[in-house]
């Protein structure tokens, strides 16, 4: 069975929204940290919102490592309401009982599925004990306001940390597992 992994940027106090803001922080730990993270994963799991900010900016990036071949080659698995179609390579929509599909994808055999951004999913597949891991990668700043990722109405989870990494930028990740 495979692992649903979330990865999120985070500011201190739990902002996860548009995270331009994580820029100053970006060095070669992270770098790195996210390639180990995007390469143990064999498929995308995206809400809308960032659906739609990915496809419009990772079909035209290319690097040295692979990186965004990478992004770009994996089936990516969009949950949404409104959009009747999805046109970045190898997307396919999720309309339906999200709960029931997810997992059914988390029951075939492969590597993670990740999911990065994605509030509002993260939220319900939250509801719906799917989640594997979170990854957080908290940023030493402080917004002030924003999407938080746990915000108001978030149930109650317990979680166990099974691993921290800091990096010279002052990132912590911290990886957690329901409890």
């Amino acid at each position: 069975m495979r692992k649903l992994v979330v990865a999120e940027y985070v500011s201190l106090d739990g902002v996860m929204e548009e995270p331009s803001w994580t820029g100053p922080y970006f060095n070669e730990e992270v770098a790195k940290f996210q390639f180990d993270l995007l390469f143990a994963s064999d498929a995308l799991l995206l809400g809308r919102v960032t659906y739609q900010g990915f496809a419009a900016a990772w079909p035209s990036m290319t690097d040295e490592e692979g990186f965004a071949d990478r992004m770009n080659s994996l089936p990516k698995f969009v949950v949404s309401t409104t959009l009747e179609e999805v046109e970045w390579n190898n997307s396919s929509l999720i309309k339906g009982n999200v709960a029931e599909e997810v997992s059914r994808l988390k029951q075939q055999p492969g590597q993670d599925i990740l999911i990065y951004g994605s509030g509002d999913l993260v939220h319900t597949l939250m509801q719906h004990d799917l989640i594997d891991e979170y990854r957080l990668m908290v940023h030493p700043v402080v917004l002030g306001g924003g999407k938080r990722l746990f915000g108001e109405g978030s149930d109650t989870k317990a979680l166990r940390l099974v691993e921290t990494k800091t990096f010279s930028s002052g990132v912590v990740v911290l990886s957690y597992q329901p409890a």
